[in-house]
């Protein structure tokens, strides 16, 4: 393919769904934006190729489900078949294009955001002023969840209707993909950086095993990294050293659950890998202000 995409057609045909719901928008000025909504089965097909082409953008992949794919490079070699959990995204610079084979069905949302976009956005708003972001593989983001939570009913609007909450979440999602993933692009870091697909295992490992107790030598092993290499590698792309990141996830869960209304603060904790009650209580009032027990009254207010 050597033809670029437009921010009206979407994404849709690149992936074989020429007729895909594709949601258009010039949320600031000149700059296009575009959510298309993807949902493609396998039926009895092993795999399919997906080939997007060179483009002044990023392309953002939010997956509703779990999904299976590997990179293509641009000789044809492939890369490990990897798991993409929902909940997920991938965040792509487009600048030399992008290949990849499907290997499972694939339901979820496709954004392609124009690099002059980010500028935009950049300035009128307190979104860093980056030139670049830091690509994303499979990396679970909370707030493009939300966002593309709320992106989703507007594909069941008719006409122009959905326009002005449309042109409000681009702008939410480029001022958070700025603020989160904006690449500072220091010479000589890296070296010392974990690569995405490191960083992407770890944090695999960690969600695998979010509920028991491990070493985090075992984080790194999965890594394919020391120790040492790890920790400092991890809390370089991820501002966070491991076991942070690891609370934080935790905590997360913790909500989700606390929201639940099924399960005892001590039966949370043990799902969410606290060694006790009392840790769990420690720990969710040092990362959210609150014990567990105010934070679940608060929320079903």
């Amino acid at each position: 393919m050597n033809h670029r995409m437009g921010t009206g057609e979407g994404v849709g045909a690149h992936f074989g769904l020429p007729h895909a719901p594709c949601l258009p928008a010039r949320p600031v000025r000149d700059a296009g934006f575009s959510v298309t909504r993807l949902e493609w089965r396998l039926n009895g097909d092993a795999n399919r190729l997906v080939s997007l082409p060179p483009d002044e953008a990023y392309f953002l992949m939010l997956y509703l489900k779990d999904a299976y794919h590997c990179d293509v490079d641009p000789d044809g070699t492939e890369g490990e078949t990897r798991r993409f959990r929902q909940g997920s995204i991938c965040l792509v610079d487009l600048a030399n294009g992008a290949c990849i084979r499907l290997s499972s069905d694939l339901d979820s949302l496709a954004l392609q955001i124009p690099r002059e976009l980010f500028r935009e956005v950049s300035e009128f708003s307190t979104a860093p002023k980056a030139t670049r972001l830091r690509c994303r593989r499979g990396e679970h983001d909370d707030v493009i969840c939300n966002l593309g939570a709320a992106l989703l009913p507007l594909f069941e609007r008719q006409g122009n209707s959905q326009t002005p909450v449309l042109q409000h979440i681009a702008i939410a999602i480029c001022a958070h993909l700025l603020h989160a993933y904006a690449d500072p692009d220091q010479p000589g870091s890296s070296s010392t950086r974990f690569s995405v697909w490191q960083e992407k295992a770890a944090k695999d490992f960690m969600i695998d095993h979010f509920a028991n107790q491990f070493p985090m030598a075992a984080a790194a092993s999965a890594a394919g990294v020391s120790i040492r290499r790890f920790i400092a590698g991890f809390e370089g792309v991820t501002g966070q050293t491991p076991q942070q990141w690891l609370l934080g996830y935790r905590t997360a869960r913790a909500k989700q659950y606390l929201g639940e209304q099924s399960l005892t603060v001590p039966e949370i904790a043990t799902r969410c890998g606290f060694t006790d009650e009392d840790h769990f209580i420690t720990a969710f009032r040092r990362v959210t202000g609150s014990t567990p027990a105010a934070w679940r009254a608060r929320w079903l207010q």
